[in-house]
């Protein structure tokens, strides 16, 4: 086991210590709440000469998207963060990093997206691109999104995909935990020196990036992106194995708490998840075979693994902290579904949408949907999709 020091750190200060030991060539940046803090901090890693790294103040968030482009193209480990309406602006520039296959690794501090303008915590804007070609980290806490920064690197420039690890804003983001950090050689050799195969500055092996690229080879290119995508799930699992060898915390696709027996099940991402535990465990003391489980990655989606996990439960509840507009259900309760159904499972699948913008998680109610599960299991008649919370 590697020597570690115990500190009291927040969300965005876990991220910008971590991105301190990974010490990247360029970092491109612009602030909007609640992930300003993270480049701040970093920033100031900068200005008194603790970093090497070259940081690049811009004009907007597509700009720093931009940026990254051009330095992840050229050779440089890049890095950068924002949230809500930044990702959203960000959005054109995120397909062209994921199409040509930059390990541009990102720090998402979960925001509503507007409108009416809210500053406050939930899923919409990562789900907004969730189809944009990137890895998807999502963190339960403090101590998570310290290790997922980490582990980012190592996959994004094994797997050569981008890579957004993310943290549920004000909850995580400016919540104090305690936090086990790594020394800052134990990080830097895990993490180890980038040695780019392809990029623009290698004079001796030239290459092109951002052909145009119509009917003739389009098609085929996005082919093998998906491939990158699928096939970096063993990227994942590998880096997060010798993560675990080493420093003894371990982390899969998802995390299974008490599923072994588990009855019924929440599925739910973030930090949720830890309120969720708590629950658990109450409901386990008076008898209720309850579990949890807690994606960790939601692209690439480990549909074929989860529904290994939920093979035996009698009844599901998926937690979506964001809302499709209409579609079936929420976004990763569609995903949890097709999982279940290519794998011919056939149970009551419940939804529920909650905590946008904000809006509180309380004890009671996952209480309630452990009940409502318990209710589904004895036949009785449920909503496929609810409104958790909202106020008649």
């Amino acid at each position: 086991m590697a020597n570690e020091k115990i500190v009291a750190r927040t969300g965005n200060e876990a991220m910008a210590e971590a991105m301190r030991q990974i010490n990247p060539d360029v970092v491109a940046a612009y602030p909007i709440t609640p992930a300003t803090e993270v480049v701040q901090i970093f920033a100031g890693y900068v200005a008194d000469g603790i970093v090497d790294t070259e940081f690049v103040p811009v004009e907007s968030e597509h700009s720093a998207m931009s940026a990254c482009i051009g330095s992840s193209a050229a050779g440089g480990r890049t890095m950068t963060g924002t949230s809500s309406q930044g990702l959203a602006l960000m959005a054109e520039m995120l397909y062209i990093a994921a199409g040509l296959r930059l390990p541009i690794v990102m720090a998402d501090v979960n925001r509503a997206l507007s409108s009416p303008i809210n500053i406050h915590c939930d899923h919409s804007d990562t789900m907004m691109v969730r189809d944009a070609g990137w890895i998807q980290i999502f963190s339960e806490n403090c101590q998570e999104a310290y290790d997922n920064m980490l582990q980012a690197v190592r996959i994004a420039e094994t797997a050569k995909l981008p890579v957004v690890v993310t943290t549920d804003g004000f909850i995580i983001s400016h919540g104090m935990e305690r936090l086990e950090i790594l020394s800052d050689e134990d990080a830097k050799n895990f993490v180890g020196e980038y040695k780019p195969e392809n990029y623009l500055l290698n004079f001796d092996k030239p290459i092109t990036v951002g052909a145009l690229d119509l009917t003739d080879y389009y098609f085929e290119h996005k082919r093998q992106q998906v491939e990158a995508i699928k096939d970096s799930k063993k990227v994942i699992l590998d880096v997060a194995k010798e993560f675990g060898t080493k420093y003894g915390r371990t982390y899969g696709l998802f995390e299974q708490y008490k599923m072994d027996d588990a009855q019924i099940a929440i599925v739910a991402m973030g930090s949720t998840a830890g309120t969720t535990k708590v629950v658990v465990d109450e409901l386990r003391k008076n008898g209720v075979k309850a579990g949890l489980i807690k994606p960790r990655v939601f692209r690439p989606f480990p549909k074929e693994e989860l529904a290994e996990a939920l093979k035996n439960v009698k009844a599901i509840a998926v937690m979506d902290r964001s809302d499709s507009m209409n579609a079936q259900e929420g976004p990763l309760c569609v995903e949890v579904k097709a999982a279940l159904f290519d794998a011919d499972i056939k149970v009551p699948v419940l939804n529920y949408i909650y905590g946008l913008g904000g809006r509180e998680i309380k004890l009671e109610d996952i209480n309630f949907v452990y009940n409502e599960l318990t209710d589904a299991v004895s036949g009785k008649s449920k909503n496929r999709i609810s409104y958790l919370g909202v106020r008649e």
